[in-house]
């Protein structure tokens, strides 16, 4: 079974690569994924690398805290993105605007 890592301070010049080659010491990487803006494409200074369970636990251990590119990873299980309900706002009413009384 597959486990999903968060992999967050990352450089903004990191590579999918440069982290691949990060956890491959700890064991085979399924797929590594670094979150980008969706107007620049600049990264956003996190990502998410897959791996077995086993590997997964080894970097967690192994490279939360340690250097890639002169920057302290934060590495940890990923969770389940939560689905936000922002409650309204914005233009479509919502409140959060002046009362014209």
């Amino acid at each position: 079974m597959s486990k999903k890592l968060f992999v967050g301070n990352l450089s903004f010049q990191t590579t999918e690569n440069d982290v691949s080659d990060a956890f491959a010491h700890c064991g085979a990487v399924e797929a590594v994924t670094i979150i980008t803006d969706r107007d620049t494409g600049r990264s956003k200074g996190f990502g998410f690398v897959t791996m077995s369970e086993e590997d997964a636990d080894k970097a967690i251990t192994q490279l939360n805290g340690s250097q890639l590119d002169g920057r302290a990873l934060t590495v940890n299980e990923a969770k389940p993105m939560v689905k936000r309900d922002f409650g309204g706002g914005g233009r479509n009413g919502g409140g959060g605007g002046r009362n014209r009384y």
